[in-house]
């Protein structure tokens, strides 16, 4: 059995949990809501991420909420990559791309 962690979350946080929520609820259940109502849970939690800055607190949320998370990645792909993904798998990921890469070139040099 999982033991959850609780987090205290200082006030100024409470919209960016509620989103998180939300955005993993969304990712969960698939064709719930419209595509554009996704969009708009994802700009504003891009929002809230941008406004909050990064403490031991936002640490501890994204790693209990893994779609934010994964959302924190992408807006800050250029300049620190795969920073929240465990490196196996970010590994794995590469490693399988070159593989794809390989044989696509192989099989269009033939």
């Amino acid at each position: 059995m999982q033991s959850t962690k609780r987090i205290e979350v200082p006030g100024h946080l409470t919209m960016l949990v509620m989103l998180a929520q939300l955005l993993e609820h969304l990712e969960r259940n698939p064709g719930s809501i419209q595509p554009d109502q996704y969009r708009s849970v994802v700009r504003h939690l891009a929002s809230e991420l941008a406004e909050v800055g990064r403490d031991d607190t936002v640490d501890s949320l994204l790693i209990a909420f893994p779609a934010m998370s994964g959302l924190y990645e992408n807006i800050h792909y250029e300049s620190a990559g795969l920073c929240r993904s465990p490196l196996d798998a970010s590994l794995a990921a590469e490693l399988s791309a070159r593989a794809a890469l390989e044989r696509a070139s192989k099989a269009a040099g033939q």
